[in-house]
């Protein structure tokens, strides 16, 4: 899968970055086996995933339940590779919030940043 990795949330339409690097840098990952994480604000999930193609650009659809502030909560997004070092996404809350966002790599200067 050619988003497997971290990848550092940058912008979200429902919160800004501030917001979204309440508790660390913001990220979601993808790992090979179709897990992954996601972290931003309070917000602490685990992915289910799945490959998809979109127009010919890779990418993955996913359910996650979690974690805001010790309360349960779920939903489902969707993430492309628009190109090498950019994600375009929307996750999903689950009879909640939404926020499309944008990711891009994680690199050592975001692993500096973790609390």
């Amino acid at each position: 899968m050619r988003l497997a990795g971290r990848w550092r949330i940058t912008e979200m339409s429902a919160w800004d970055r501030e917001a979204i690097d309440l508790d660390g840098p913001g990220f979601i990952e993808f790992a090979t086996d179709q897990t992954g994480q996601v972290r931003f604000i309070a917000v602490t999930g685990w992915l289910d995933c799945r490959g998809i193609e979109r127009d010919g650009s890779p990418g993955v659809e996913f359910t996650w339940d979690g974690v805001d502030e010790g309360d349960q909560v779920s939903g489902r997004g969707w993430a492309l590779l628009v190109d090498d070092n950019t994600l375009e996404g929307h996750l999903f809350f689950h009879l909640g919030d939404e926020s499309s966002f944008r990711a891009k790599p994680f690199t050592s200067a975001d692993e500096l940043d973790e609390p």
